[in-house]
């Protein structure tokens, strides 16, 4: 039963993409169309909550480091080595998965950290109808690299997969731009949430809608092409799942219990840290050597929960307070 939405967990960072523009605009895009937001002040409270945990998933990655350096030619070697502390490394195609696969995000969503002040300034629409045709023409552009590639195939590729490898995939896989729509559509998103009623049965239908919309998606498997799930197809089904969540129903209740808020909490240290430490796991084969084999994988998968609260209040939020201190947040 799981298997389908394991197969595409890839398209959480479509997701997250989104949420993030939709909580920001949701705290700050009042203060931004005021012109009260500071944008300076804004990039420094993005870099105490995002780097801390960062920097920990690249001192947990130094295993990769000498594969990295057979898998490239020195110059991009020391490319990659340069770039990935700054968070840069998502504009090189090549080097967006250098040393931590999970973080070729992170370049992405800094450089939607820093247009955000400017982006949040746009006027909120008065009315759903406009909203509405704003998040469909968003939509549309988030669409056209995916369907462009399809159109071109630029690579060659006969079936494109999420194990298929081209230049052209690469960059449109893991560089910024291609994902910058997600955000955008987020940052709207927002602005419609404050004029469709909390209360009543809307939310809950639009919540289920995406619910049930994204799970069929995921049932139909290789029948919808690789570079549409990515990114760009599914916004209009996570801005229903966003919506309903964001409403006062039972399907947000149910995601507001105490358990799952404390992984929500802990899901971005989940996220940078998981995949070296799953590798470093199942490489060193320790389930086999402690004798718990048989419980695996959910052993591993309690190991990572396990490991991501652990940095959420040992590294993430001390680190956070005492940058904040220290950059005057």
């Amino acid at each position: 039963m799981l298997a389908p939405v394991v197969n595409v967990g890839y398209i959480a960072l479509g997701l997250f993409f989104l949420l993030s523009g939709f909580v920001l605009a949701y705290n700050y895009a009042g203060q931004a169309r005021a012109g009260k937001l500071d944008p300076v002040r804004f990039w420094k409270a993005r870099f105490t909550r995002l780097y801390p945990v960062y920097l920990l998933s690249l001192l947990m990655s130094w295993r990769m480091v000498a594969a990295e350096y057979h898998a490239h030619t020195h110059t991009m070697f020391w490319t990659g080595m340069v770039l990935t502390p700054l968070l840069l490394q998502g504009w090189v195609p090549s080097l967006a998965t250098f040393l931590n696969t999970p973080a070729w995000a992170m370049p992405a969503e800094t450089f939607m950290y820093v247009l955000f002040p400017w982006l949040a300034r746009v006027k909120r629409p008065a009315r759903v109808s406009r909203n509405l045709l704003l998040l469909a023409g968003v939509w549309a552009v988030g669409m056209a690299p995916g369907v462009l590639y399809l159109a071109l195939n630029p690579d060659g590729i006969a079936h494109v997969d999420r194990w298929s490898w081209g230049p052209w995939l690469q960059a449109l896989k893991f560089t910024p731009l291609p994902h910058l729509a997600s955000f955008v559509f987020g940052i709207l998103l927002a602005g419609l949430d404050g004029l469709v009623p909390r209360h009543g049965h809307l939310r809950l239908i639009l919540g289920l809608a995406g619910c049930a919309g994204i799970l069929g998606i995921a049932e139909m498997g290789p029948l919808v092409p690789y570079v549409l799930m990515h990114d760009g197809l599914l916004m209009p089904l996570f801005g229903c799942i966003v919506l309903g969540l964001a409403g006062e129903n039972w399907l947000a209740t149910a995601f507001s219990v105490r358990p799952l808020v404390l992984v929500g909490e802990a899901s971005y240290c989940l996220y940078l840290l998981h995949f070296n430490l799953w590798n470093w796991i199942h490489e060193t084969h320790l389930p086999e050597r402690v004798g718990v084999s048989r419980f695996d994988p959910w052993l591993s998968y309690a190991a990572l929960i396990a490991v991501a609260l652990a940095a959420l209040y040992l590294v993430e939020k001390p680190a956070q307070r005492q940058l904040r201190k220290w950059m005057g947040v």
